[in-house]
């Protein structure tokens, strides 16, 4: 499970854009029928900021003190489903 902490941390990182660099390999079988690796590329992806993300770091750090812990614990699943469906 994510602490609240990990949750704003990584809705503060796409709020501001970030990059990552992303690995592809290629592999092909040899004479002795083991898997080798033939290519293998890195690209740095940059993703910009994230509108959703923004809304929800402003939310956060806007009226969460006013919240009883009921309410703190539904916002808290909500921003953790609404992180599992962004790919």
């Amino acid at each position: 499970m994510l602490s609240d902490k990990q949750i704003q941390k990584a809705l503060e990182k796409k709020a501001l854009g970030f990059t990552a660099d992303e690995v592809v390999e290629d592999y092909a079988l040899n004479d002795e029928g083991n898997l080798v690796l033939t290519k293998r590329r890195v690209t740095t992806k940059y993703y910009p900021p994230d509108t959703q993300a923004i809304k929800s770091v402003s939310e956060m750090d806007n009226g969460l003190e006013n919240l009883s812990e009921e309410e703190l614990l539904q916002h808290k699943l909500r921003l953790i489903r609404s992180l599992a469906d962004k790919p």
